[in-house]
């Protein structure tokens, strides 16, 4: 059995298969085959998913319902909102009464996910550790003017490191009110191990991280 929930960057794989390459083993509590690839990899690997979902491949599964699965799975909140930041995409679910209730979707612009955290810190060769909260956030809703921004500040003496935390500040913002401002928050994703964002996404509610593998544990059938 392979589970599927295929990244712009990073691919996560759920299987009880063997062979699959250790160095991309992602230990969990419940001690299941979790993986996580490099998306690059996973296009030649030449898999055969049981079940998909994401951007990289022919999916089999919607991307919502892959995240309501994979939330009902965690036995959270009954009146819950759940939010899923991807390196492309942002979307999140509300529950009411353990029913769906509301969502949204934004496919529209990529800018200010975790693909712009990544090449930034490539580029100005920042370790993802150096980034703390900072009360000041940039109030952008375009990676393009975020990343003048923290030109900007660079070229006048502020540490890379500085400024790409008030960028992820700005990011943890514009979700919060993109899943309309709720005040609690369950994230999903791989900015739950970004501490600057799930640090700054709670100056404005309660957060909670459910980790990488919500999608994926919802093809699970």
């Amino acid at each position: 059995m392979i589970y599927l929930d295929a990244g712009t960057t990073y691919s996560k794989i759920i299987t009880d298969e063997t062979g699959f390459d250790k160095r991309f083993f992602k230990k969990t509590k419940d001690q299941n085959n979790y993986y996580i690839y490099p998306s690059s990899i996973v296009k030649s690997m030449n898999l055969t998913p049981t079940r998909s979902c994401g951007h990289m491949v022919n999916s089999s599964e919607n991307e919502i319902i892959a995240l309501a699965n994979g939330v009902n799975k965690k036995g959270i909140d009954t009146n819950a909102t759940v939010l899923d930041l991807g390196s492309r995409d942002a979307k999140w679910i509300r529950f009411k009464d353990a029913k769906f209730h509301d969502m949204d979707w934004n496919t529209s612009c990529a800018s200010s996910t975790g693909a712009t955290v990544e090449m930034l810190l490539k580029f100005y060769d920042v370790n993802p550790n150096e980034l703390k909260f900072d009360p000041e956030k940039f109030n952008v809703t375009c990676g393009i003017f975020g990343m003048e921004k923290i030109m900007d500040s660079i070229s006048s003496g502020v540490k890379p490191s500085e400024a790409i935390s008030k960028f992820v500040h700005g990011i943890a913002y514009n979700a919060w009110n993109f899943a309309k401002r709720p005040e609690k928050i369950y994230l999903s994703g791989g900015f739950c191990e970004n501490k600057c964002l799930v640090d700054s996404l709670a100056n404005y509610c309660e957060v909670v991280p459910l980790g990488r593998f919500v999608l994926c544990e919802g093809l699970i059938k």
